[in-house]
């Protein structure tokens, strides 16, 4: 093993008959921001669960830390930050004493954890609502102690299931922009996401999980780069015979497309020029729409599916 924070060969996880992970390389160095990308069940958070020391490995091997996790969980749980992908806070204590509390965890003497905690709240922007009882909170708010509290032992390593799943927008972009000023100042994160844009965002480094196994691995650019083509037009049409009629016509040329339940997605590496030909071949859908590619549309390129699948 190497000296990466995290490190994972042949990584496995089986329940009964399940393959959950199967065989997975992959590798977190210190400082960076790492993401797991994929779909409900392509194997994240089981993933997640045994870097966290709270799931065993079924086979190969895994360090965190440099020590194994096998023998060395509490000692590497000490050192993580771990934002599951469900709040797990007190309801019925105020966003202040949960901090409080959780620091004890950590044997930490009671001024340091007074100290960190409103070093905290003030990070997350929660010292207004620091009395306030948790249940009061909105989902955002809960979301941002829940990161806090997750610092509350100013960890090396931070590990983030889903981190926005189910917030608005704009509650996703605060925590987007906490996240962002942690990655800053040096602290290594690792997340999933099933969003593309959260993993375009916040990832220097990502890999993409389908069944269990990483389809693909680089940064978001490199990726995109590799996977599909700069641009994408999207066909929306209003009656089916023009659909068909445009998707005949589209599948006789050499232009790499999908066709989806709602939409036919042509790549390309110049949107508009593709309209225009389409118009002059007699395509003329409802909405057209041109747009960069994206990390969906690599795991569409990829797996066949959308992430939503």
């Amino acid at each position: 093993m190497s000296d990466a924070l995290i490190e994972g060969k042949k990584l496995t996880k089986r329940f009964e008959d399940f393959v959950a992970v199967d065989g997975i390389d992959f590798r977190v160095e210190p400082g960076e921001a790492f993401g797991f990308l994929g779909p409900n069940g392509a194997g994240k958070t089981s993933t997640m669960r045994m870097i966290s020391c709270v799931s065993p490995v079924t086979d190969g091997e895994l360090r965190v830390l440099g020590m194994n996790p096998a023998t060395q969980g509490s000692e590497i749980r000490a050192r993580l930050g771990a934002v599951p992908q469900e709040d797990t806070l007190d309801l019925e204590l105020t966003v202040r004493e949960n901090l409080l509390i959780y620091g004890r965890y950590f044997g930490l003497a009671r001024p340091v954890i007074r100290e960190r905690a409103d070093e905290l709240m003030s990070f997350v922007q929660l010292t207004d609502r620091s009395g306030d009882r948790v249940d009061e909170l909105s989902g955002g708010m809960k979301r941002r102690l829940t990161i806090a509290r997750a610092l509350i032992n100013r960890p090396e390593l931070v590990l983030l299931d889903e981190p926005t799943t189910g917030l608005d927008p704009q509650a996703r972009h605060l925590v987007w922009e906490r996240l962002y000023q942690l990655k800053r100042q040096g602290v290594t994160l690792v997340l999933t996401t099933h969003y593309m844009d959260e993993a375009e965002q916040l990832c220097d480094r990502l890999v993409i999980m389908d069944g269990g196994l990483i389809v693909a691995e680089g940064s978001p650019r490199q990726l995109i780069d590799q996977h599909s083509t700069r641009e994408v037009v999207e066909l929306r049409f209003d009656a089916d015979d023009d659909r068909a009629k445009a998707l005949a016509l589209i599948s006789r040329t050499d232009v790499p497309h999908e066709n989806l339940a709602d939409r036919i997605l042509i790549y390309t590496a110049d949107g508009e020029t593709e309209v225009e030909q389409l118009g002059r071949s007699g395509v003329h859908p409802e909405t057209v729409l041109v747009r960069r590619s994206s990390l969906e549309d690599v795991f569409l390129r990829l797996t066949g599916r959308t992430l939503e699948e």
